[in-house]
């Protein structure tokens, strides 16, 4: 019997730059044109591509679905070479086709790889999400705190007033609550349309984005990939799946979740260190959107290691 081949993360992470990139590059025909199909078509079909390119035994566990909703990179797909290291993928091939479609911010590309057996498998369910950026206390704030509560918790750690603090916050009808409470303290809202995995990220750089925390239910999917950024970024994270029907519990169960009320740290949903790159579509606070020239393409990736801490940004200019 073959030894398993380790997981050589310095190694890959240049390989999963270029995937992402390449999904990015795809999308890029579609930008502000109205076809968020097209759009996700065509990143899809590049990133699982370059993804078969790469030496590696990968297995979806996050990604467009479950395999009869989803012809390609649906959870459970095997990718790649079938040769390396086994590895399990997290991605979203385009996150915020809506973004890319009406040429809104942050569109983005994001991928995420670490050894087998290290991310939660997520059902497509919603999650209930909370995360900060570095430098806090364990438990600074926490999924059962009221939100005016998390507020004063976090102001209170980071030794300012409130009004200092602003929450980034998806804008949805079922939050409209958690906008009135947040706006109630005296913190500031930053409202975004879609793109919920930018969103957690902002938290980890808060001098550039100027977002302290993020809170918010939105897809489980995404948040086992934010999870995997704030590990190589710094930074909380905290979820808690969310359950409408008795079908999501039973795609639950199919995951081998058996504590639905279960909150979840970063380090529960990526237990092991990871890699993670994002290249962005459309101009974002985390990374610069796709440009055009004559006879030219550029992108922005950052590309990250859990294991080090590295962060790396990478302009990649290629003739069309």
């Amino acid at each position: 019997m073959t030894a398993p081949k380790d997981f050589h993360d310095r190694m890959l992470s240049l390989g999963l730059a270029r995937v992402s990139e390449q999904a990015a590059i795809a999308s890029a025909d579609w930008i502000g044109r109205g076809d968020e199909k097209a759009a996700d078509q065509a990143a899809v079909n590049a990133m699982r591509q370059q993804l078969n390119r790469l030496e590696i035994a990968g297995v979806v566990v996050i990604g467009e679905g479950e395999r009869d909703e989803a012809p390609m990179l649906y959870i459970g797909e095997e990718v790649g070479s079938g040769t390396g290291p086994g590895v399990d993928i997290a991605l979203d091939p385009l996150e915020g086709t809506t973004l890319t479609a009406n040429d809104m911010p942050n569109a983005l590309t994001v991928i995420a790889m670490g050894p087998r057996g290290s991310m939660l498998h997520a059902p497509d369910t919603y999650m209930d999400k909370l995360a900060i950026g570095p430098g806090y206390a364990t438990d600074t704030v926490t999924l059962d705190m009221t939100t005016k509560e998390r507020v004063a918790a976090l102001s209170a750690a980071k030794g300012g007033d409130v009004r200092d603090i602003t929450v980034c916050v998806l804008t949805r009808p079922r939050h409209e609550q958690v906008i009135e409470d947040i706006r109630s303290t005296g913190a500031a809202i930053r409202l975004i349309t879609d793109g919920d995995v930018a969103g957690v990220m902002h938290c980890a750089e808060p001098a550039l984005t100027g977002i302290d925390m993020y809170m918010g239910s939105g897809g489980a999917p995404e948040g086992v990939l934010a999870a995997s950024a704030l590990k190589c970024m710094g930074g909380q994270m905290y979820g808690r799946l969310l359950f409408r029907n008795a079908d999501e519990k039973a795609r639950a169960a199919k995951a081998g979740i058996t504590d639905l009320d279960r909150v979840y740290t970063r380090d529960e949903m990526v237990t092991d260190d990871v890699i993670f790159a994002a290249t962005g579509v459309t101009d974002g606070s985390i990374v610069s959107g796709i440009k055009r020239e004559v006879g030219y393409i550029t992108t922005e990736t950052i590309l990250m290691r859990s294991k080090t801490g590295s962060v790396r940004r990478m302009t990649y200019r290629s003739p069309v």
